[in-house]
């Protein structure tokens, strides 16, 4: 899951990006309000986390912004005012949840992951297409019930078909998703990497549609 994290406090940043690393997201940061606007224009992410005060472009302009060029991409809105006014504004302005400063860092990876799902029209953490299970909030996945050891891109590459089981995912926006703008984005990386699941989960799990993408075998597509 790839996800932009605006925030101009570097501690608070560095942190952030540190805890959502930790629980499998593919993490951007950036500090400034005109970037970021920019970037939530532009570029296709999973979630937003958006702090309000932020300089040349305050939060709630960008977001503002994002909901009248219809991005629809969630967005966690971080802040360190108190005035429910202001919360009820930036709900109104079209953030998903609100989160007030300080606040602990396994409940805004909680809040990002439910977000995420919501998203995507799943409510629990458990999600299951056959005999594959995901479990987000322990990162693990099983086949029948049998542990399978996945590294932290397996999981992400599994999370996002399971969350798109009803379609099939082109190869591009795959790649956007699990490498963002790293120079790893390749085609034969992601063939390799699903080459390796494939070893690691068996026949009939992870399906492939010739020319247009890959997808979860009995999830619909």
């Amino acid at each position: 899951m790839r996800v932009l994290a605006v925030e101009d406090d570097q501690r608070i940043a560095a942190d952030l990006k540190a805890a959502l690393e930790a629980a499998g997201f593919l993490v951007e940061t950036c500090a400034d309000g005109l970037d970021a606007w920019f970037l939530g224009d532009t570029e296709d992410y999973d979630l937003v986390i958006l702090d309000l005060g932020l300089p040349k472009m305050d939060g709630l302009s960008i977001l503002k912004k994002w909901r009248a060029n219809d991005r629809e991409m969630p967005v966690l809105v971080l802040t360190a005012r108190g005035a429910w006014t202001e919360r009820v504004e930036g709900i109104d302005a079209g953030a998903d949840d609100y989160l007030p400063k300080p606040f602990r860092m396994e409940e805004l990876v909680a809040r990002a992951r439910a977000l995420i799902r919501r998203s995507a029209g799943r409510a629990s953490s458990n999600q299951s297409v056959g005999e594959l299970t995901l479990d987000a909030n322990r990162m693990s996945v099983s086949i029948r019930g049998v542990p399978i050891a996945a590294t932290a891109l397996e999981f992400r590459l599994l999370s996002y078909l399971m969350l798109h089981r009803d379609r099939v995912v082109p190869p591009t926006e795959l790649l956007e998703h699990l490498y963002g703008d790293d120079d790893s984005r390749e085609a034969n990386a992601l063939e390799a990497l699903v080459a390796r699941l494939r070893r690691k989960l068996g026949p009939g799990v992870i399906g492939t549609r010739r020319g247009f993408g890959y997808f979860l075998e009995g999830g619909g597509a």
